[in-house]
């Protein structure tokens, strides 16, 4: 699975885009989210708040209940304003 950040969640976060093999357990955003909180304290950081988090998968807007899988690509960014 490939994760990629943008904005100040790869400040946070520390890293632009990384791939990640989360175990078996881990079938929706939701997981995913909670998973990658635990892989370091800037992950921790950048995702301490899911609700000023977006989230796509596979460049399709998603919801914390959408599953997602080893094949796929999330997106994690903040909200986006418009103007």
């Amino acid at each position: 699975m490939k994760i990629i950040y943008f904005a100040w969640l790869r400040e946070k976060a520390g890293v632009n885009e990384e791939d990640v093999t989360p175990p078996a357990g881990v079938t929706d955003v939701a997981g995913l989210i909670e998973w990658l909180k635990e892989q370091s304290p800037g992950h921790a950081a950048a995702l301490a708040d899911p609700a000023v988090v977006r989230i796509a998968v596979n460049q399709e807007y998603a919801t914390l209940e959408d599953p997602v899988g080893p094949d796929d690509e999330v997106a994690l960014f903040p909200p986006v304003t418009g103007g």
